[in-house]
């Protein structure tokens, strides 16, 4: 049994905007970081539906490399909230306003 494409795009599509709301909508940087994960898990699931539903094996490949850079960002961004909380004592995202150009 398999699913129907358009119900994979409505799934992908919610978990898309749960993860954009929370970006918009949390204040610490691991809120956010986790959000952006959450975005990047419905654009994977929609590659993997897409590539079963076109019988194309060519974006099941670019998400193992997406998934991949995915995991290396996810660790350089944790060291980064890491070594700010070290510094500030806070994951509070406004309170790193001096990090703006």
């Amino acid at each position: 049994m398999t699913v129907p494409f358009g119900h994979v795009l409505i799934l992908a599509a919610l978990l898309f905007a749960i993860g954009l709301g929370s970006v918009l909508a949390r204040r610490t940087l691991i809120m956010i970081l986790i959000g952006v994960e959450i975005m990047v898990s419905a654009a994977v699931l929609v590659l993997v539906a897409a590539s079963a539903f076109w019988q194309q094996l060519d974006s099941q490949l670019f998400v193992l490399f997406l998934l991949t850079t995915t995991a290396a960002e996810v660790a350089i961004a944790l060291a980064l909230v890491v070594t700010l909380r070290r510094r500030t004592g806070t994951t509070d995202a406004d309170a790193f306003s001096e990090l703006r150009g």
